[in-house]
């Protein structure tokens, strides 16, 4: 293509100036360049003119195909809320941006080292819901993050919200209708992409138990799916597994299925196998634990995911050694391959990501902490953070469907 050379003539008291312009630059490169940024520009850019405006804030296919599949670096995001009566505060900082501290103890002379974040590209917005109880506000979990949307619920009034932090959209979802004469109620949710129907779906699983006519109680556990392009929660096949999934532990999505670490037991002390739910098909499937040395594994104590696979964490008990398993192949039960064995003999862990320098970022129970396990030293790097955060990837995808 053979461009035109254009020059601009400027007067004024002084001599005139030739300034050589710029060629055009075509429309349709524009997204290939803009879909490499990170979100924080784009939402800047949006005041260059209409076309750049209309690109970045409503065009579906700028962002889910350009620019959240071809961008390099997925940034990933610390998200923390705290919740006083309907008020939500969403804090958000690129994890690239953690600052190490190293502080001495002048007492027993040792390095005691602390991350903190800084306070660079970190943002920070209010949200005020519009419904529900809030007296239990200490009952809001993180259930989860897709594609940037991140989904937190509250296990006592079963309210659900959905928030895209980067772009600060969030929707509450209608409330469920939970079952009557419920003498005890626990809920688990997940929240993942169903890509078969291009929409997200929020489940919950609602383990309950009845009194019959003959005054026994029997153990119930009901399911329901909520899809959010029709906004209405419809009920499913019940949990068909065992006794269903750990209490307060979410189900963990990777492959198109929510994951959920399940046991045999009432009193579900001994998780030993992971039932997961594909949300395109809406079927469920048991999915073994993995097997060491020819025997399986028969207490896992976490969910989480790494690097895109399945992880699960065990031990012989919750106090001892934690054993760090991916699953490298998903579904195939064969790929478990252990990672790391970290020596968490005084605390309960939770795999939460690993970063290029394979250092593990963990969260410590009941504590509450995030710490940087070190496999080569076998060291922990105490995390300075006001909650528990969950990890979202940076994305112009919208919460609101």
């Amino acid at each position: 293509m053979v461009t035109t050379e254009k020059t601009l003539t400027l007067t004024s008291q002084s001599p005139s100036l030739n300034v050589q312009l710029l060629p055009t630059l075509p429309f349709d490169l524009i997204p290939e360049i803009l879909c490499w940024l990170p979100v924080i520009f784009l939402l800047r850019f949006r005041s260059v003119c209409k076309s750049w405006n209309s690109l970045i804030s409503s065009d579906l296919k700028f962002a889910k195909k350009q620019h959240f599949c071809m961008s390099t670096t997925r940034r990933l995001h610390f998200v923390s809320h705290a919740s006083y009566s309907n008020k939500y505060t969403f804090t958000s900082y690129p994890i690239d941006f953690l600052n190490i501290r190293i502080r001495k103890r002048k007492r027993k002379r040792k390095r005691k080292e602390r991350i903190k974040a800084t306070n660079l590209n970190l943002t920070r917005f209010e949200y005020f819901s519009t419904g529900g109880n809030y007296a239990m506000a200490s009952s809001d979990h993180f259930v989860g993050s897709c594609n940037g949307i991140i989904c937190i619920a509250n296990h006592y009034t079963g309210l659900v919200i959905l928030c895209n932090p980067s772009i600060r959209t969030i929707k509450e979802l209608p409330l469920f209708e939970k079952p009557s004469k419920v003498y005890s109620n626990n809920m688990t949710f997940g929240f993942g992409y169903d890509s078969f129907r291009d929409t997200y779906k929020v489940v919950v699983g609602l383990r309950y138990q009845i009194q019959d006519s003959n005054g026994n109680y029997i153990h119930k556990i009901e399911v329901k799916v909520h899809t959010l392009d029709t906004n209405i929660w419809k009920s499913i096949q019940d949990f068909p597994y065992g006794v269903g999934p750990i209490d307060l532990q979410p189900g963990k999505f990777v492959s198109s299925a929510i994951n959920w670490l399940c046991s045999d037991e009432i009193q579900l002390r001994n998780p030993s196998f992971i039932v997961s739910y594909d949300l395109g098909k809406e079927s469920y499937q048991k999915i073994l634990p993995p097997n060491y040395g020819g025997v399986d594994v028969c207490k896992l104590w976490t969910l989480d995911v790494l690097r895109d696979c399945l992880c699960a964490t065990s031990g012989d008990n919750v106090w001892a050694m934690k054993d760090v398993w991916i699953m490298k192949e998903y579904g195939n039960v064969g790929s478990w391959i252990k990672l790391y064995t970290i020596d968490s003999s005084k605390y309960h862990i939770e795999a939460v990501h690993i970063f290029e320098n394979d250092q593990v970022l963990v969260k410590i129970c009941p504590h509450s902490k995030i710490f940087v396990y070190n496999s080569r030293n076998c060291t922990f790097k105490c995390g300075n953070f006001e909650r528990i955060p969950e990890i979202c990837v940076e994305s112009l995808i919208s919460s609101c469907f």
